[in-house]
Formats: structure tokens, C-alpha cells, sequence
């Protein structure tokens, strides 16, 4: 078992990964009140929402198991108030907490809703996805999407633990194993590139499996340093929206179904890698290198979609400003920044 901190003082918690966790999951966190409202999804909770509820219950807790559609979805307003109605039915006092069992949607999702919840509660993360695990668990950042755009409606509300455990990967499909490699793939490009060499001499899921935990500590380490030290995103926890001004503008004019994140992510770390090459800020042959390793990994790497569509879905993004918007490019694998770009940088007729 693997132990980090986040140490954001008061509000700092524990990431715990190790394998078989999920049945001893209330070992790992304290809950302030009596009740836990535990949230999951159609396609986790007949998985893991029995072996979940028994271990908290068995802590001497009362649990209420909600259960919402898989997908994104969910991710809205309306599915956010429904949870409100369930704390609210169930009687949760300010003490109580929201557990999060399941992807990237639900802990979103149940993280907001516990940040807002009689002005804030506190919640847990149990992540499942790969994408979760090595991602959207850690750093706080909790939110739902309006029609307009991904994640405009959100805040910072840490957990007070993260409770990830490798084995729940095994049930995932191929293409939601996928979806969380193009996370794991960004780390490697942003910060750390013997772990995108490890990636490409692994080989592909098999090789994965053998060092998951390893793989996704050191994800969640990279992810806690940058946290530790920008926790609201104002400098260089930026870097961590390498592919996704891109992706996201991509997810949202395909009405989040044609692509999911992780493939979107893919496409737009190596299509701002391309147009960074072709303007001189990238060492030669990255773009390459980038799209070689996404492709071992079933991710796609190139699209049709038109670029003023494109444009115009950054336009709305909550990264941007009048001016343009603060992407992340990279000098070479493993070493980037970010730089203000006009809005049409993102047209492939665009440029410096």
C-alpha cells in the first residue's frame, strides 16, 4: 500500500492506493457525523456499492446508497439537486458526508454537491476509472456542466481522503481503460518523461496491469506537487490543461458522445503540439511522439472537426478571457509552459 499527503495545511488529506482497498475502504477515513450519503453510478454500484456500504456501516455509520446514470450526462443541474433532495431526506447535518464511488462524473458531480450542500460538507473519493484514479480524484476541483460548455459551474472543495485501489481497473472496458490513458499520457508529457518512456515499453494494457499502482502514484504524485503549490489554478497548476482547451471544445460541439475526455485529450495534445512545432516553440518530432504512444494505447489522435466550430467553443470556455486564453505547449517531452494565445490559434489557419 502507498501513502501521500497533500499538504494544503487544514485542509490537506491522504491518498491511499493499494490493491483490495474497496473492501476496507472506511478504514482510511473518518466521518465527523453519523450518516454518509454514498453516491455512485448505474454501471459501478452493482459492482462495488455492496462491499462499500458494509465496510462504512460496519464502522457504526448509517448509509443511504444514490445511484445515478452512468455518463456525462449526469453531470448537470438536474442530477445535482436530486442529490440535494436526498441529503435532505436522509437528514444530513453538516457534520455528515458524501462518499464518491465511481468515475470522474460522479466525483465531480458529488464533490459539488457536497461543497454546496449547507454551505459545505465534507466528502470522500473512491475512485474506479483510471481517469479518476490518476486524475479528477485529487486537487478539489468539483463541478457540472451547463448546455453551454464542460465544467462552468463548479468549485475548489478538497476531499478528506482519497481512496484508490488498482483492482477495480480490472472491470473497466477497454475503451474506459483508454479514456483514462490519455491522463496518464499527459503527466508523462507535462512533467515526468521517463514515465512516458515507461508507457511506450510497456507496451499497451497488459504491461499497465503489472505496475498499475506504481503508475498511479507517481500520476497522483506529479498531480499533489503541482496542487500543493497553485491549489486554485492561478500559475502553474496550468499545466495540467495540456490537450484539454482543445479537448474540451471538441467534447462539447460532438455533444460529449462522438468523443470521450481521455480521446478528446489525446487529439488535442497532439494537435497543439503540431501547431507549436510548426511555430517554434516545441523541439521537433514531440507531436510524433505523442501520437505514437496514444495510438499504442487505442487513443485517437486527429479529428474532422472544423476549426471555427472549434474556436468558437473555446470562446466559451472558462480558461478564456477577452484576450485569448493561457494554453499549455510543451519545449519537449517532459518540460512545458503556458503562453497567452489568441483564440484562433486553435484554426489550423491560425498562428502565432
Amino acid at each position: 500500500m502507498r501513502r501521500l499527503t497533500v499538504d494544503l495545511g487544514e485542509r490537506g488529506y491522504d491518498i491511499v492506493i493499494g490493491r483490495g482497498l474497496i473492501g476496507d475502504v472506511a478504514r482510511h477515513f473518518e466521518c465527523r457525523g453519523s450518516k454518509v450519503l454514498l453516491v455512485s453510478d448505474t454501471n459501478v454500484a452493482p459492482l462495488y456499492a455492496d462491499k462499500v456500504r458494509s465496510s462504512i456501516i460496519g464502522r457504526g455509520l448509517e448509509v443511504k446508497l444514490v445511484t445515478v446514470p452512468a455518463g456525462e450526462k449526469s453531470k448537470c443541474a438536474d442530477t445535482l439537486l436530486s442529490l440535494y433532495s436526498e441529503a435532505l431526506a436522509f437528514n444530513m447535518t453538516r457534520s455528515d458526508a458524501i462518499v464518491a464511488l465511481g468515475g470522474g462524473v460522479v466525483g465531480d458531480l458529488s464533490g459539488f454537491a457536497a461543497a454546496t450542500y449547507m454551505r459545505g460538507i465534507d466528502f470522500i473519493q473512491i475512485p474506479t476509472s483510471l481517469l479518476a484514479q490518476v486524475d479528477s480524484s485529487v486537487g478539489g476541483k468539483v463541478g457540472i456542466d451547463l448546455p453551454e460548455g464542460k465544467n462552468l459551474v463548479g468549485a475548489f472543495h478538497q476531499p478528506r481522503a482519497v481512496i484508490i485501489d488498482p483492482d477495480t481497473l480490472d472491470t473497466l472496458t477497454d475503451g474506459f481503460f483508454a479514456d483514462g490513458m490519455g491522463e496518464v499520457i499527459k503527466y508523462g508529457c507535462i512533467v515526468d518523461a521517463q514515465l512516458f518512456d515507461k508507457l511506450g515499453a510497456i507496451g499497451g494494457r497488459d504491461g499497465f496491469s503489472e505496475c498499475a499502482e506504481e503508475i498511479i502514484a507517481r500520476c497522483c504524485d506529479i498531480k499533489r506537487d503541482i496542487v500543493e503549490r497553485d491549489e486554485k489554478e492561478s500559475g502553474c497548476r496550468k499545466l495540467l490543461n495540456f490537450g484539454h482547451t482543445y479537448g474540451h471544445a471538441l467534447e462539447k460541439i460532438s455533444g460529449y458522445s462522438a468523443y470521450s475526455h481521455g480521446q478528446a485529450v489525446a487529439i488535442g495534445m497532439t494537435y497543439i503540439t503540431r501547431l507549436s512545432e510548426r511555430d517554434g516553440y516545441t523541439e521537433q518530432g514531440c507531436a510524433n511522439k505523442i501520437a505514437r504512444l496514444c495510438t499504442m494505447y487505442n487513443l485517437p489522435t486527429q479529428c474532422s472537426a472544423a476549426g471555427d466550430e472549434i474556436v468558437k467553443a473555446i470562446t466559451a470556455d472558462k480558461k478564456g478571457t477577452l484576450g485569448g486564453v493561457d494554453a499549455v505547449f510543451l519545449k519537449k517531452i517532459g518540460d512545458s509552459f503556458t503562453r497567452r494565445v489568441p483564440f484562433d490559434y486553435f484554426n489550423a489557419e491560425g498562428g502565432k
